[in-house]
């Protein structure tokens, strides 16, 4: 039996592809090994958010063509092989096909026509969901994109140029995907621009996650990732209604300054963006909330970075994310004036990364003595101990007990906690 190899790099978007690329090769009687060197067809699952990750991709594939059977079948799908297109035939001459984000399903004509090579980095539609096979069983959490591609075009992103613009799946595909998905507890929904959809019939987010509340077996439900504008009233008062939608939420703000905000094409207020952490903590008081943030955008002062921290601390974010502003072709960004020095950018990075690490810290430490559901996900390496995700998404460590094997949601109490995870007992 042939086998085959895939290493994911980025977001939870890629992950989902991934477990689709899987169910879809083992249906064509092939099977996984983690041994690059054995594998018949190896396939790099890539990202081009940020320039780190296409340069880490290309240093990948470099490495993987050294080592790899000589008659294997080698390529890239995903964002890097979207925006590179036949370009990294050029980079890599080795590769057998390169297929974008939406076109990963034609794998099977290299598969059928090994001499060939293969370049389709079309942006057609939805044909993926349709031409693949449904989903196979999911290990506790199932993540199910919703949407794909984005409307806003922000300055710095290149996701309308890998992704395309933003198309919803049909109602009715979903739902069959929560289903398709047993053994799931917790229904984690994806998109790059996830509340802003909407299928042909109207339905929305908010239908989405009262049709999926119903289903016995999904004990909790969350999403991602969130734009601030496309929070409507009807989600935001979900989160005081559904006890199945978790009282977490990621909502990027990027930076802290209207300014800054304003040249990234990211068009809501300050206040706006506060007013709707403010109902949501109304309607659900103990609901954390989670950020991104771009810092060294081009043209930030020092007063820009300022507001930044400022509005990190008077939120209070909870497992955020921080990264340098990376410019990435075909962005208007790329080309803006004044690009902030790497230094600068480097020494901002760590001060508002501080304060972010000390907000974690904070609140990791408000939950010593608290009990709460937990969703078991496994044992670590060593088997000794089980690993748990709280409401938050904080891992917590316990001792493994045969109790934590019979039911995946557990109460646990929290004993202690640092800036990273929790340590707890099932109590």
């Amino acid at each position: 039996m042939k086998s085959f190899y895939i290493k994911t790099f980025g977001c939870q978007m890629n992950v989902y592809d991934g477990q689709r690329i899987s169910g879809m090769l083992c249906g064509l009687g092939m099977m996984p090994t983690d041994d690059v060197t054995t594998a018949d067809l190896i396939i790099l699952n890539t990202c081009a958010v940020r320039e780190k990750a296409s340069n880490k991709v290309f240093s990948e594939l470099g490495r993987i063509r050294n080592r790899k059977k000589p008659d294997a079948l080698f390529g890239i799908i995903g964002c890097v092989a979207r925006e590179e297109g036949a370009n990294s035939f050029r980079r890599i001459p080795e590769l057998n096909f390169v297929l974008g984000p939406q076109s990963y399903h034609k794998l099977a004509d290299i598969i059928e026509n090994p001499d060939a090579k293969l370049l389709n980095i079309d942006l057609s539609g939805l044909e993926k969901f349709d031409a693949l096979p449904p989903m196979i069983d999911n290990p506790v959490v199932a993540y199910i994109p919703i949407q794909e591609g984005c409307n806003h075009c922000c300055t710095y992103c290149i996701v309308p140029y890998t992704r395309g613009r933003e198309l919803s799946r049909s109602f009715d595909d979903v739902i069959n995907d929560v289903h398709a998905a047993t053994g799931a507890i917790e229904i984690c929904f994806l998109g790059q621009n996830v509340n802003g959809y909407k299928d042909k019939d109207g339905k929305n987010l908010a239908d989405l996650i009262q049709a999926t509340a119903k289903i016995e077996s999904v004990k909790r439900i969350r999403f991602t990732s969130s734009y601030p504008t496309e929070m409507s009233d009807g989600l935001i008062k979900l989160f005081g209604q559904e006890p199945k939608l978790l009282p977490f939420l990621n909502m990027p703000i990027q930076s802290g300054s209207p300014d800054v905000l304003t040249r990234m094409n990211r068009p809501y207020s300050l206040v706006l963006y506060i007013d709707i952490i403010e109902k949501l903590r109304d309607v659900c008081p103990n609901i954390q909330i989670s950020s991104d943030f771009i810092i060294g955008f081009p043209g930030e002062l020092d007063s820009d970075f300022e507001m930044t921290c400022d509005i990190a601390r008077r939120i209070g974010y909870i497992n955020s994310y921080s990264f340098k502003y990376s410019p990435r072709p075909h962005t208007a960004a790329a080309t803006m004036d004044n690009q902030i020095p790497e230094n600068i950018k480097k020494q901002r990075l760590k001060i508002l990364d501080d304060i972010l690490t000390e907000n974690n810290r904070t609140f990791n430490e408000s939950c010593i003595g608290h009990t709460m559901p937990c969703l078991i996900e496994g044992r670590d390496k060593t088997g000794g101990h089980l690993l748990a995700r709280t409401p938050y998404m904080q891992q917590v460590i316990i001792a493994a007990t045969s109790a934590a094997a019979v039911a995946p949601i557990q109460n646990i109490k929290i004993t202690s906690a640092n800036k990273c995870s929790l340590r707890g007992k099932i109590v």
